[in-house]
């Protein structure tokens, strides 16, 4: 059976094992490996992400840790009840999760930031088992719509009747929501298609499903 993390030398996506094989050259003191779900394994929200970035959850070994969109994401937390303890873009900084795990649809570091669909496909049933072991969940909030599109697709629905859109809240037949927001990333947020309000008034409408 599948576990709910990869093993740190995950063989399966040859493309992803050069590129973190690559860095683990360049850059020994990173993590350089699959990064594994942080949080409350028995919360009521799942967050899924898209994959690890390459001087963030790459480098630290914990999602959305060391770039801008942890920023974004671990503030919106810490303003939401979802987060305590002072975010310091490190590992050992002492943040502690409630009520919520952050976990990714590709758990390894893909070149340019993009996962192609067979490493997507090939990670996808460790996000069907962090699912399946979160016994209390309620609500899944994807970040952006890779994230989405897997998510939808491991639920056993179609991206016709699920589309991305920010804001979304899809009530599905297992009982559970699927709220989307764009990707929380400094690109998004430098361009505008994503402001501090617009993703705080995400995480409102999930505090009001909660």
């Amino acid at each position: 059976m599948t576990p709910l993390d990869p093993d740190y030398d995950c063989p399966d996506c040859p493309r992803l094992v050069a590129f973190r094989n690559r860095y683990r050259q360049e850059e020994p003191d990173w993590f350089n490996g699959p990064v594994p779900s942080f949080g409350d394994i028995n919360g009521a929200l799942l967050i899924v992400g898209l994959a690890p970035g390459l001087r963030g959850a790459n480098r630290t070994s914990r999602p959305f840790t060391g770039d801008y969109a942890g920023d974004l994401l671990y503030q919106t937390l810490g303003e939401f009840g979802f987060a305590k303890g002072h975010y310091d873009k490190r590992p050992d900084d002492g943040l502690t999760l409630h009520n919520v795990l952050i976990t990714n649809a590709v758990r390894c570091v893909p070149p340019e930031n993009k996962p192609i669909g067979a490493e997507i496909n090939t990670c996808r049933p460790y996000l069907t088992n962090t699912i399946a072991a979160m016994t209390d969940l309620k609500v899944i909030l994807t970040l952006g719509k890779i994230a989405h599109d897997t998510t939808v697709r491991m639920l056993g629905y179609k991206l016709k009747d699920i589309p991305f859109g920010h804001g979304n809240a899809a009530r599905l037949d297992n009982g559970l929501t699927l709220v989307d927001s764009y990707h929380c990333s400094r690109y998004n947020t430098n361009t505008g298609r994503l402001t501090e309000d617009m993703f705080r008034s995400v995480f409102q409408k999930i505090r009001d499903i909660l």
